[in-house]
């Protein structure tokens, strides 16, 4: 397997995984309280637009040659990374 297709896989699976994470994020904010939600629903948002972000990187990935895939994975890598530090801030802050 070449080394774009393991890191294609191994990003997919980070944002696959972070995806559940929000998930249960935005499970825990239908039960909070009105003043909770709000909060909850900024931050939601935030990781959504970043997620989105990270998603759209992944695929312009995907579709790049093999030449030129290591340029794109500097983008998918600061996408994924704003996404991470987001969405475990996120986590902190509503435990």
């Amino acid at each position: 397997m070449k080394t774009k297709d393991i890191y294609v896989k191994k990003a997919q699976a980070q944002l696959d995984e972070w995806d559940a994470d929000i998930k249960k994020l935005k499970a825990r904010a239908d039960k909070a309280s009105a003043n909770a939600k709000l909060d909850y629903k900024k931050q939601i948002d935030v990781l959504k637009r970043k997620q989105a972000k990270a998603g759209d990187k992944l695929s312009e990935l995907k579709s790049a040659s093999d030449d030129a895939w290591e340029d794109i994975k500097k983008g998918v890598e600061s996408a994924t990374d704003s996404l991470g530090s987001a969405l475990k801030s996120a986590t902190a802050k509503f435990k």
